[in-house]
């Protein structure tokens, strides 16, 4: 795949309207994924499952119950105590993606993940290279202020700051701990007026979230029709010459934008068949934009630290490409949000997720309508894809270098 064939799928994939997580277009637009990668002389499966669309009430769910816990403790301290723990228990394993609670409790929809396995199944490792192929909603949260304010920001405060971090360590927690004061036999008036503060903060949290459940889908070309091209087009660069150690993996999970169910599912149905020493996933995420990003860590609620050995040779390619010219334009990056990389860690796989970013922040149009084609920064999806590709020939060198042990 070339630039204009790259071009071509991302606007082919952005005419699907609303492929939000669990739609009709979500399943079409992977019918369509599943003819190209066949056209490519890959065998191809798409992957039936049933995921939770509506991530924005799932969080305002958590948020209320929350809310409601903590009044609840001024009549009945361990009743109260007890409801707040669940939210913030349930709300913390939620977006870690290893265990849905309160998530259980909304409809499901039939999602669907495209997959197709590499043609080398005795080589010595497994590469997986993945990107979801669904879209978000949009929602006031989203746009050129919020960009523009990531940007005056300093990578630390970033990552304190993030949304979903913020309302649970500064509303949720604090609730938990005013709840277990009054459990435990404290009720003053200078406990009631510290309940404002995060209480105030939740109910502007619940009004956002609400606002996201009522808004529409996003085109979707930045986040993350781009992931998709560049994986693809680095598969077909990898199959015309082939690494010597890899049995290249293709993965375009849907439904990304409800919390990575979707490559949460993956894992359920295939972990067993996974080595984790020897199967590294590399996934693409956001690339039409920017300078290339390799991961440090990222997660929404706590950080998770990504696989070292595959941070380590990011390091080493953007290093190097430093001193030649800097053709790549690489650099590390720790984000307060998760991608398709996070299913994977947190089941103790090595995983690493590359992202478009400029100054370490996405695109200003991210999550909005305006993430259409036409923004699609053709040398920005050129040095992701290459940046790529080295990235496999050097996990192909690694695990050469391994076996010779």
């Amino acid at each position: 795949m070339n630039a204009a064939d790259r071009r071509e799928l991302i606007e082919e994939l952005c005419s699907f309207e609303g492929r939000g997580p669990g739609t009709d277009a979500e399943r079409r637009a992977a019918n369509r994924l599943a003819e190209r990668i066949r056209k490519m002389g890959r065998k191809v499966a798409i992957e039936p499952t049933y995921v939770h669309p509506e991530y924005a009430l799932v969080m305002a769910a958590h948020v209320l119950l929350a809310i409601a816990g903590s009044l609840i403790a001024l009549l009945s301290p361990p009743a109260g105590f007890v409801i707040v723990l669940i939210a913030a228990t349930s709300l913390y394993l939620d977006q870690n993606t290893r265990l849905y609670l309160i998530r259980r409790l909304f409809f499901r929809r039939a999602s669907q993940n495209v997959v197709s396995p590499g043609s080398k199944p005795s080589a010595p490792a497994r590469l997986v290279l993945s990107a979801h192929y669904d879209s978000a909603k949009t929602g006031l949260v989203f746009g050129p202020r919020s960009a523009r304010a990531a940007k005056r920001l300093p990578e630390t405060a970033r990552l304190l700051l993030g949304p979903i971090r913020l309302f649970f360590w500064i509303g949720i927690v604090p609730l938990l701990a005013l709840s277990a004061a009054r459990l435990g036999g404290i009720d003053t008036q200078g406990l009631a007026i510290a309940q404002l503060i995060p209480t105030a903060l939740l109910l502007i949290t619940l009004a956002l979230l609400i606002d996201i459940a009522l808004s529409g889908v996003v085109p979707g070309a930045y986040d993350n029709a781009s992931g998709v091209a560049a994986v693809l087009s680095t598969a077909e660069q990898l199959d015309a010459d082939q690494p010597q150690n890899l049995d290249v993996w293709v993965v375009l999970p849907g439904a990304e934008e409800c919390n990575c169910e979707g490559m949460a599912r993956w894992f359920a149905a295939h972990r067993k068949e996974l080595d984790a020493e020897n199967t590294f996933f590399v996934n693409l995420d956001s690339v039409s934009y920017g300078d290339v990003h390799y991961l440090a860590s990222e997660g929404a609620i706590i950080s998770y630290e990504l696989d070292r050995r595959l941070f380590d040779l990011c390091d080493a390619i953007a290093t190097a490409d430093r001193e030649d010219g800097d053709r790549y334009r690489a650099r590390p990056i720790r984000i307060p949000f998760h991608t398709d990389a996070l299913p994977a860690r947190t089941r103790g796989f090595r995983a690493i997720s590359l992202i478009g970013a400029e100054d370490g922040v996405g695109a200003p149009y991210y999550h909005t309508h305006a993430d259409t084609p036409d923004k699609l920064d053709e040398d920005a999806m050129t040095r992701a894809v290459e940046f790529t590709v080295e990235l496999a020939r050097q996990i192909d060198r690694d695990v050469g270098r391994q076996q010779s042990r």
